[in-house]
């Protein structure tokens, strides 16, 4: 079997170009006679690539000097914890849960202050988001963190909340470079590079230079204090040194694309053309709501989970992968990241199509 499309949420489809480029440096990464997984994080050859990455991305998203861009580790679970124990200064903090990744981040800053609840769609199994013209911020709050795009539930915040003062912190790993952002609207941002820009083993943490503790935190673990890794460059440790390579590849061809213009205008055609072919279906449909639909994820459904269960092992042997949905919502979830190709986007919304007329069912009822 050749290349497949690849729907999988993450670890996810990369760009076949900077496969094939990575592959012909794999041997010998430009005269080394090594490999980047082979040469050492404190070498010239890798401190031109790490600094490299770093332009490439301040470069992609306008990222403002008195921001940092760190390489971190431990994926974004991790963050979870790393932003209450930086940034939760007089212990209180707002947390929008719009599904389980923002669930998951308020659960675990709990266990390190006051972490409170300020908005909430689990009501409708996380199929929205909540209305930010309704959320009440807390004045006093440390910050007011948000999942900017829910990979599981396939929904997104097409409009910040607006927090006054009180920095915003959020997660965009699964939405990460895929459209225009204003770096200037958030305290810190953060994104697990598996979903959109990269393989998996790296974390880049973009955060605002006062919101990183000027001295050495009391009980909170080296590796944990943004601090640490802000002072050492992102090598205070040995880096995913290869992820940072990989996604420093990326980026590059990101900019080749156009830029994050650019990426948005493929990434609406191919959601477009996707949701388009849901919302003509007398057999599928969506399960986000239409007003906070993603352009990342796409989780739709039959209605029966035997029709759902065949839709996928046929959609598997003809070279549709990974287009299972998560457990909590069932169904399929078509994950159309940056890197898949629209030609990947019609080729399931045609297999949608086949399916359909294999399997026919009257109208969908109104």
């Amino acid at each position: 079997m050749g290349r497949v499309y690849n729907f999988s949420a993450g670890p996810a489809v990369l760009p076949e170009s900077v496969l094939r480029e990575a592959a012909e440096e794999m041997l010998d990464y430009r005269g080394c006679g090594m490999s980047v997984m082979e040469m050492s994080h404190r070498s010239s050859a890798f401190k031109e690539i790490i600094d490299q990455a770093e332009a490439d991305l301040r470069d992609l998203m306008g990222i403002p000097d008195n921001y940092k861009v760190l390489f971190l580790q431990g994926g974004g679970s991790t963050q979870f914890a790393m932003v209450p124990l930086n940034l939760m200064r007089n212990g209180r903090a707002d947390y929008v849960v719009s599904g389980s990744w923002s669930k998951k981040a308020y659960l675990e800053a709990k266990r390190f202050g006051d972490a409170r609840m300020v908005g909430d769609s689990s009501d409708g199994n996380f199929s929205y988001v909540p209305d930010v013209a309704e959320l009440t911020v807390n004045p006093d709050a440390d910050y007011v963190y948000i999942c900017q795009n829910e990979t599981i539930y396939g929904t997104t915040y097409h409009e910040l909340p607006d927090t006054g003062d009180v920095p915003l912190v959020s997660d965009v790993s699964s939405c990460f470079l895929s459209e225009p952002i204003d770096v200037a609207k958030y305290g810190l941002i953060y994104g697990g590079a598996q979903k959109n820009v990269g393989p998996a083993g790296v974390t880049v943490v973009i955060v605002r230079d006062d919101l990183i503790p000027d001295a050495d935190l009391p009980g909170v673990p080296t590796m944990l204090q943004y601090k640490t890794h802000a002072d050492a460059g992102s090598m205070y440790n040995t880096p995913p040194c290869y992820a940072i390579y990989m996604c420093g590849k990326v980026f590059k061809w990101i900019k080749a694309q156009g830029g994050l213009a650019g990426m948005r205008d493929l990434n609406v055609a191919k959601a477009q053309l996707l949701y388009d072919a849901l919302d003509d279906s007398d057999l599928f449909h969506g399960t986000a709501r239409k007003a906070d639909r993603s352009l990342m994820n796409v989780p739709f459904v039959t209605g029966d989970k035997d029709l759902d269960a065949k839709f996928i092992a046929e959609a598997d042997a003809a070279g549709l992968k990974n287009i299972k949905g998560h457990r909590s919502v069932g169904g399929m979830r078509a994950s159309i990241y940056n890197a898949m190709p629209i030609e990947g986007v019609q080729a399931l919304v045609d297999f949608m199509r086949d399916f359909e007329t294999r399997n026919a069912v009257g109208p969908r009822s109104i």
